[in-house]
């Protein structure tokens, strides 16, 4: 009898624990080698199974406070084990990669997000790139919120990363560079980036330090990956800056798949909202597709192309822009005649096979092309008035109190570009236990066909402007007659026929290994590319540069989880068309490439705050340049001095916060200070163009307590401001101006209909829809003015040249619709 109350005792205390405990829950989407969602994956944790779905999506809830062996298991791949201690309601986001090798996870207790944390890559969540506002949404704009990636222009989707400009970041797509235009001058030409969110699956990110299978560039590299799609879906997007939308088809035999987006935007919201008042028609439109053949369980194809079109048709036709000081306002107002018509049309086409001959051995062949036509024809004539104004600020008749300067400008331009780039490249990839080799060889043929003609005439109070070259005769106008020559005051003429030529290769080990207690990591590699520069009327040396880099993780048996890491090597940036020409158009054949020397030293730190993951990364690096092309920067437009007679530094410090603020959610907040300086022709080190000393920057998501489907996306960023704007011809070493700081809040609303986690009754009408949710996005919250540059107007009185500084967009509406059936 006493055993028999002993045991209604136990069995009564277990029914009470399970009664009263609380469960734990871990999620995530499982992916093969390939970067393919799995589907029909088995998920066990004692009794309990759960299956992926057929977007490799998995949710299992599992007890809290006790140590759950989770086990996954698939027909055709590994076995894989996680071991969690979870605390109640804990929620743990985990993306395994299952293949043909066994990998048997560690003991987890507290992770956020976990991946790539050994190369210290920044993982991009596809989820967060499409809820989080942005005048150009998308991967572009949520780089900027990272730590060391920089930009003061929310109409541009480049970026500089830690001291370098736009042209030093490598984009990856599947593993094929992608390029950009070249003519274009203004963030608000660009119209669409390459890359469609909607078919994106992966996107991993490096500041710096990268490895030797990237190319060849200084600063960063972005490597995205198109989703493989496992079932039929639809993605629609719609809004007033335009609408998107992407389609998923597979066979039925499952060996064809297929996912296509279609983009058009207009920026004409953005644009109105600028000082500048314009009758403007842009067309920005593009077709993508990424298509997948499985020939056998071994060899697998796949094509990418694009078709891109920006039209842009600008006709400005006034500009009021207020500025000076409380006790001395001023006002300029220009009115325009004449228009911009610009173009710009690509073609991108890349054939990538694969072949497994075993499970530890890969090789892939990619071949691509791409071609871009582009125009650039405007004639503007505009003619301004500068004035002293009342206290409101106007430039009205009855408010001006003194006109200080009349004067016109006119410019001219038909510049037009014919670019041709054809790549083929061999990579593969062994496995021998913990340790593997990487190698590839390619072929880069570059042909560029481009003619120059572009000048501008500038007169004050009738009296033209002459450039400021220093062998003209002394202008004392209107004092005494000039007698000298009347020139533009920019005038440059040249036609360009180049062809390049590159070979470049890569090879690096990565091995894993014990050091006593701790798990140590090494990537050991090297580059080297040989180009050469030939034309019509050039020709150029051959040229061979060889890059050497590491990268080295610790992870120390400590029972604080985290990891150290150490990274550099010998970077060279060979010249593309862009390096080769200088001001006045003249292509230089021998520009050597850039070279850096990059020292990286970080730290990951995962740990708990509030009862939720948190990690913290710190990074402090410093880059010693030589070979330096210097150059300006004028909106988006690089101008080089298509020589290397510079030499220069960068050196910063990033910090980066991120992890569930809120519950179920992430975020993070970053800080930077950088300092990058150049020293051109041994005259003393001054700033770079990109020396953008302090960043700060938020992105933060939220959701309403009681309202859960009603959703919060901030977008907060600061920037001190940059170098820039200063007068044209001027020398920065005797005259250097510096920016105002550039500060930007964008904030988004959204009422989440329906999505992974509601459960619809079957008569509802929103069963059709996966996801539906409707916003508002406010842009520029708090209506600060940003300036991009300065447009210079002279006083013909007093000689003096005002800063007129260049806004960018104030505050502006969106209403966005996002739909997945």
């Amino acid at each position: 009898m006493n055993n028999f109350k002993l045991i209604l005792v136990f069995l009564f205390s277990c029914i009470s624990y399970v009664a009263t405990a609380q469960d734990a829950r871990v999620k995530g989407v499982i992916l093969d080698d390939q970067n393919r969602p799995v589907t029909d994956v088995n998920i066990s944790a004692g009794s309990k199974v759960e299956q992926s779905d057929s977007n490799g999506f998995f949710e299992i809830t599992i007890p809290s406070n006790k140590k759950t062996v989770l086990l996954f298991t698939h027909i055709s791949l590994k076995m894989m084990t996680l071991t969690v201690n979870l605390k109640p309601n804990e929620l743990l986001v985990f993306n395994p990669v299952m293949n043909n090798s066994e990998e048997q996870m560690g003991e987890v207790f507290v992770t956020s997000k976990n991946r790539k944390r050994v190369q210290g890559i920044t993982v991009i969540d596809q989820a967060t790139i499409k809820k989080i506002p942005g005048a150009n949404a998308g991967i572009e704009n949520i780089l900027k919120t990272l730590p060391g990636v920089n930009s003061n222009n929310e109409l541009s989707t480049q970026y500089a990363v830690r001291g370098g400009n736009y042209d030093e970041n490598l984009v990856y797509v599947n593993e094929i560079e992608v390029y950009r235009p070249f003519l274009i001058r203004s963030g608000q030409q660009e119209g669409l980036s390459f890359t469609n969110t909607d078919l994106v699956q992966n996107v991993d990110f490096s500041a710096g330090g990268f490895q030797a299978k990237f190319g060849d560039k200084l600063s960063s590299v972005l490597d995205i990956t198109y989703r493989k799609p496992t079932q039929f879906c639809a993605v629609l997007e719609a809004s007033l800056l335009g609408g998107s939308i992407a389609v998923d088809a597979v066979s039925k035999n499952k060996k064809w798949s297929a996912v296509t987006g279609v983009r058009y935007r207009n920026n004409s919201l953005l644009v109105d909202s600028q000082d500048t008042k314009t009758n403007y028609t842009p067309v920005f439109a593009d077709i993508q597709t990424n298509i997948n053949y499985d020939v056998s369980k071994k060899w697998q194809l796949s094509f990418l192309g694009n078709i891109s079109q920006n039209k842009y048709l600008y006709q400005p036709l006034t500009r009021e822009t207020k500025f000076g000081t409380i006790d001395q306002p001023m006002a300029l107002a220009v009115y325009y005649e004449g228009q911009e018509k610009d173009q710009y049309d690509t073609y991108f086409g890349a054939l990538k096979t694969t072949y497994k001959p075993s499970s530890t051995l890969t090789f892939k062949l990619i071949g691509s092309i791409f071609h871009t036509i582009e125009q650039e024809h405007f004639d503007i004539l505009a003619q301004y008035r500068l004035a002293n104004v009342n206290e409101e600020g106007t430039i009205n008749p009855d408010d001006v109190q003194f006109t200080r300067g009349i004067g016109s400008q006119l410019n001219h331009a038909r510049n037009d570009l014919d670019a041709l780039i054809a790549n083929i490249e061999i990579k593969g990839f062994k496995e021998w236990n913990d340790s593997q080799l990487e190698f590839g060889l390619k072929y880069t043929r570059e042909s560029i066909r481009d003619r120059i003609v572009e000048w501008e005439i500038i007169d004050s109070a009738g009296f033209s402007i002459n450039p400021p070259i220093l062998d003209l005769p002394k202008n004392n106008q209107p004092y005494e007659p000039y007698t000298g020559p009347l020139l533009p005051y920019q005038n440059i003429r040249a036609v360009n026929f180049n062809d390049i030529n590159r070979f470049s290769g890569y090879a690096q080990w990565n091995n894993k290994t014990e050091l006593g207690s701790s798990q140590f990591w090494s990537t050991i590699g090297a580059r080297f590319q040989s180009w050469q520069v030939s034309g019509a009327s050039v020709e150029g040396d051959n040229q061979i540069v060889f890059s050497p880099r590491a990268q080295f993780a610790l992870k120390p048996d400590w029972d604080k989880d985290m990891v150290f890491r150490i990274s550099g090597g010998l970077y060279y940036q060979p010249p593309f068309y862009r390096e080769l020409r200088d001001a006045d158009g003249v292509v230089n054949p021998n520009v050597k490439a850039q070279q850096s020397v990059h020292f990286v030293v970080s730290n990951d730190y995962n740990f708990k705050m509030w009862n939720r993951p948190f990690k913290w990364v710190t990074e402090l690096y410093y880059k010693s340049l030589s070979d330096v092309n210097v150059y300006s920067i004028d909106n988006v437009r690089i101008r080089y001095a298509a020589d290397n007679n510079a030499k220069a530094y960068a050196k910063g410090l990033d910090f980066r916060l991120n992890g569930e603020f809120v519950p179920g959610t992430e975020s993070w907040i970053s800080f930077g200070y950088l300092k990058t300086e150049e020293n051109y022709e041994d005259k003393g080190f001054i700033a770079r163009p990109t020396d953008q000393r302090l960043k700060f920057a938020m992105l933060f998501q939220d959701y309403m307590p009681n309202i859960p489907s009603v959703k919060l996306y901030l977008n907060l960023v600061y920037n001190t401001g940059l170098p820039g704007g200063s007068p044209s011809y001027s020398d920065p070493y005797l005259y250097q101006n510096r920016l105002n700081d550039y500060r930007r809040v964008d904030v988004g609303f959204a009422k989440v209909f329906i999505d992974s986690n509601t459960k619809i009754a079957k008569y509802n009408w929103l069963k059709n829809f996966r996801e539906l949710s409707l916003g508002l996005e406010i842009f520029n919250l708090f209506n600060n003015q940003n300036a991009i540059t300065n447009t210079w107007v002279r006083d013909a009185y007093s000689k003096n040249q005002y800063a007129i500084p260049n806004y960018m967009t104030t505050r502006v509406f969106n209403i966005k619709l996002n739909s997945r059936f």
